[in-house]
């Protein structure tokens, strides 16, 4: 399709392609005037004062006139075309305002050469207290001033006029030829040198719906055709217009191709379907075509496919075009291994000396043979050494530090090899290898991802980066200077220097350095993960980086798992170096230190590791618990268990309720179910979290427990246990009671655990004196009936007596407060005459009753039910306390 350069405006005033050699040309022969005007007839040029003329309905709009006042320039109204011809005067430059730009009378205007602008320009205007601009052609807004575009793929005539009209009533700018100054292509299709070009630079690749679109918000005042919300909707897909196949890959692998392929604005069709145009090839599988592919076909790698959906357009094809296996090249060294020729003696010694370089070469590979996935979960400790060989497997990275491109033709070798020098030897070599590993994963990963101006826009964003990577430069920073140590030592070998102050020597860098990555790193592999499945583009990344060979064919999460394997492999072979050291050695007593030093580190990850998951588990709580109050937020509160219990009794909440309890190591919290779901929570950075499944009921420091009651198991009381409170703002002890349905934590034990956090929160040391046997009857606790069909429907009655007396109730008096205020009103009557307003208030309440149509418990009986509850509990609990 060949690219369309004819552009023409809409009156056939002008057929130039390129606006801005015009605008060029205006702005040049304006300066000339301006020139010749100022050198020559300066004493002659008559004040020219600009004039906003309103035409027909926009003199209507009262926001028009106020914001000409505001630029404060004279304004005249316009009715009809034949008041033109009166408002011509040599002494103003007049500035037409339009409502609509397919109008007639805006076609008389830009015939005749008037300066038009509408609406959205002069409100622009006013708004920053700017002058109107200078514009050689009609400009209704400035949604696309600034940008440059240029156009390709277009064979309709009229569509091309149309869409260049369009930018430049919204101040954009049309090129002719793309160059470094068009900051967007408009494609009609995905050919072309312009195309190309384009993909080469990054210059976004547009559809036309995007100029369609724009002009549909030409009114919006803030808008910008740029930004990326709205512009990305239109971006050309890297695989529209081409239809794929594949060959060589699996099946879960060729249904995840083929639906990016969908999502990435292609089709796909079986293999050999004339229809196709790209075949997509596993290289490292397929070694012959099927079938001899037809000139318009592009047999292409499978790096090109990811490569065109990480910079978010169609790659070229003739970079990543598959050649076949069966090249004469090939063949030579093929046969050049073949045993089966006359000469096989010669052939013989011909591959045991490739072999040999070959195993050479495996040696000083820093990453060990790929293990099948079965094999993965079955690492010994042994496997968790980096058992790669040799230091000539240095990389060169770039921008990587110097230390670790040093690169050694060979380690030199003592005349003899003493046991202690092998395994120093192995420390190098492994501590080598490890460098050589943070160094792709900084260089291949972490340094493209961070790039600014990456095509198509960044990969991920900047608290992502941060969240997969971590502290990865701050550990490769310190494990190049211990190699660079280990280098010296090695190359300048002794028996009396020291290998254990080396370790010593950046130990505390290794506490600042470590915890922060192994603490997080559950949490950087989830980020991994979620970001492959929800982002196209970082999915295509890694599949394009990870088979590169620096990778050692390891994905990003099996490279980012070796800091954490590290230090434990360091200390194994601190521990066998320090077996081959003799006592006489002073290196001996060092590697204790250097070994102890090492426990230590270690240790202070476990500690904090388990400091922020204990942090993590009380922000899930926190999370999960609607209501739940700030204060359970602390530093020194860790959450000990969760126990999912019914209550069977009348407080905290109604019988068969479910109710879930947190015990944390000085408080209690108790939630129940919630009925109703409220909707997502949306946190900072605009990550949604579930919605919360519990509602808050009471936070209950331990102090206020006085005794934990076991409830003896009998035919009506199954797995209950009940809690002897006293709150203090209550004068009586208040009985909670629950049962327990948990299955995987026994009562007997969740009673002692409970038991002892209560003992050490009030500092006692006797924690089996809280714990009381009790029969149920003693406390009328029972859990018979609990899951019967009376039992539900009873909760359901007391449920929706609730809800009919809150919604007939005119003031939402909370629980507490109308418990209290029925108390107050309850002694004020019984002790002396109400007053007026104690009248209102009972009156109200009785109103509310009887708007309910039958006696509410809830309101009625709650002074009763708490003295009664009361004077049982002084009862069966004296003995108690």
């Amino acid at each position: 399709m060949a690219d369309n350069s004819l552009l023409t405006s809409t009156a056939e005033r002008t057929s130039l392609a390129d606006s801005s050699i015009f605008d060029s040309k205006v702005t040049e022969m304006s300066k000339e005037n301006l020139f010749i005007g100022s050198t020559t007839y300066i004493e002659e040029m008559p004040l020219v004062e600009t004039r906003v003329i309103l035409v027909q309905e926009a003199g209507k709009q009262e926001d028009l006139t106020k914001a000409i006042k505001e630029i404060k320039v004279p304004f005249v109204k316009m009715e009809s075309v034949e008041e033109f011809e009166g408002l011509d005067s040599p002494e103003f430059e007049n500035v037409f305002i339009v409502m609509d730009f397919q109008d007639s009378i805006f076609n008389h205007l830009y015939k005749a050469d008037c300066r038009i602008v509408g609406p959205p320009v002069v409100l622009n205007c006013a708004q920053k207290g700017e002058p109107l601009p200078f514009s050689c052609r009609p400009l209704y807004c400035t949604s696309m001033m600034n940008l440059v575009l240029c156009f390709t793929g277009f064979r309709k005539k009229e569509e091309l006029v149309r869409l260049v009209t369009l930018v430049h009533h919204m101040g954009g700018v049309i090129r002719k030829d793309f160059n470094s100054k068009v900051t967007h292509l408009v494609a009609n299709c995905t050919q072309g040198e312009k195309f190309r070009v384009a993909v080469s630079l990054g210059t976004p690749i547009m559809k036309p719906e995007w100029i369609y679109k724009a002009w549909e918000r030409r009114d919006e005042q803030d808008f910008c055709a740029a930004v990326d919300n709205f512009k990305n909707e239109f971006k050309v897909p890297p695989f529209q217009d081409c239809i794929l196949s594949f060959l060589g890959f699996s099946d879960e692998e060729k249904t995840n191709m083929e639906e990016m392929t969908e999502m990435q604005g292609g089709k796909y069709l079986p293999v050999g379907n004339e229809r196709c145009t790209h075949l997509i090839v596993e290289e490292n599988i397929v070694k012959e075509l099927p079938f001899e592919p037809s000139e318009k076909l592009y047999v292409v790698k499978q790096e090109w496919f990811w490569g065109s959906i990480q910079m978010d357009a169609r790659a070229g094809e003739t970079m990543y075009l598959y050649e076949k296996a069966n090249t004469p090249e090939l063949k030579k060294s093929v046969s050049l291994l073949s045993l089966n020729t006359p000469n096989s003696n010669r052939k013989r010694r011909r591959l045991k000396e490739t072999l040999a370089h070959l195993s050479r070469e495996t040696d000083i590979s820093p990453f060990p043979p790929r293990k099948r996935p079965s094999a993965e979960h079955s690492l010994s400790i042994g496997s968790l050494l980096d058992t790669s060989n040799t230091p000539e497997s240095s990389i060169n990275y770039g921008d990587t530090p110097k230390s670790c491109t040093k690169s050694k033709t060979s380690t030199p070798v003592p005349p003899k090899q003493p046991a202690r020098w092998q395994v120093a030897k192995e420390l190098y070599q492994t501590e080598s290898n490890y460098v050589n590993i943070l160094a792709t994963i900084i260089q291949l990963f972490q340094v493209p991802l961070e790039e600014e101006g990456q095509r198509g826009g960044p990969i991920l964003a900047p608290e992502e980066i941060k969240t997969i990577f971590g502290s990865i430069p701050d550990i490769f920073d310190v494990h190049t200077k211990i190699k660079d140590d280990l280098e010296d030592l090695i190359f300048n070998w002794d028996e009396n220097k020291s290998i254990g102050d080396i370790f010593l020597k950046y130990s505390k860098d290794l506490i600042k350095t470590y915890p922060p990555f192994v603490n997080f790193f559950e949490m950087s592999k989830e980020t991994i993960i979620k970001c492959e499945k929800q982002k196209p583009r970082f999915h295509a990344f890694l599949k394009i980086n990870q088979a590169k060979p620096e990778c050692g064919r390891q994905s990003l999460v099996e490279l980012l798992i070796r800091p954490v394997q590290r230090l434990p492999s360091v200390a194994l072979l601190l521990n066998d170096l320090k077996k081959h050291t003799t006592d006489e050695n002073p290196d001996k007593s060092t590697l204790e230190k250097a070994i102890g030093s090492l426990k230590e580190v270690m240790t202070h990850i476990n500690e904090d590791k388990r400091k922020t998951e204990a942090r993590k588990q009380i922000f899930d709580v926190f999370y999960e618990v609607d209501g739940c109050p700030a204060n359970l937020l602390s530093s020194h509160r860790s959450l000990v268990q969760r126990v999912e219990t019914i209550s069977i009794g009348d407080y905290p909440c109604d019988r068969g309720e479910p109710v879930t309890l947190f015990l944390f190591n000085d408080c209690l919290e108790i939630a129940k179910k919630r009925h109703k779901v409220i909707g997502n929570f949306w946190s900072p950075h605009g990550q949604t979290r579930p919605p919360t499944s519990l509602k808050h009921i009471h936070l209950m420091p331990l102090s206020q427990i006085k005794k934990v009651l076991d409830i003896r198991e009998t035919d009506d009381c199954h797995n209950a246990f009940a809690l002897l409170v006293r709150p203090p703002t209550e004068q009586a002890n208040v009985l909670l009671s629950f049962q327990m349905t948990s299955e995987e934590l026994p009562k007997e034990s969740w009673l002692k655990l409970l038991c002892r956090h209560v003992a050490n929160t009030i500092c006692k040391a006797d924690a089996e004196n809280l714990m009381y046997t009790a029969d149920p009857e003693s406390f009328e606790v029972n859990t018979k009936d609990m899951d019967s069909t009376l039992s539900r429907a009873s909760r359901a009655i007391r449920k929706t007596s609730k809800r009919v007396t809150r919604a007939f109730s005119f003031s939402k008096t909370p629980k507490r407060a109308l418990r209290r205020a029925l108390m107050t009103t309850h002694s004020s009557v019984e002790g002396r005459s109400p007053s007026s307003s104690d009248k209102h208030v009972v009156s109200r309440l009785s109103s509310t009753s009887s708007l309910a149509g039958i006696p509410s418990p809830s309101l009625v009986s709650l002074p009763a039910f708490f003295e009664r509850r009361s004077h049982t509990l002084s009862r069966s609990t004296t003995h108690l306390i």
